[in-house]
């Protein structure tokens, strides 16, 4: 069975997640590395969020795109979650003093 983790894009359809795969490509002849992106339409049944990662594995047909399903979530991105405000920087983040 193969197990694909990728990282969660697009939320808008109801019980499908859009999940993103990043894999690295080496040119054959110039040997440079270049990324390859490739999109899934995955069953999400956990009720996953924009940003976390997941693993997710084939299964039966859900749908004319949609034959992948979520069989667990890995973590939170790091540049998604909130960042702590420091005393004084509200002026710099173009937030208003309370």
């Amino acid at each position: 069975m193969k197990i694909l983790i990728g990282k969660v894009i697009s939320k808008k359809m109801d019980k499908t997640a859009t999940v993103a795969v990043e894999r690295v490509v080496v040119h054959p002849l110039y040997k440079k590395r270049f990324k390859r992106i490739k999109k899934y339409h995955v069953h999400d049944d956990l009720g996953t969020q924009i940003g976390q990662v997941v693993k997710f594995v084939p299964s039966r047909p859900y749908s004319k795109l949609k034959r992948w399903k979520i069989v667990g979530i890995k973590g939170l991105d790091k540049k998604s979650t909130a960042r702590t405000v420091r005393k004084g920087e509200e002026r710099k983040l173009g937030r208003a003093k309370r």
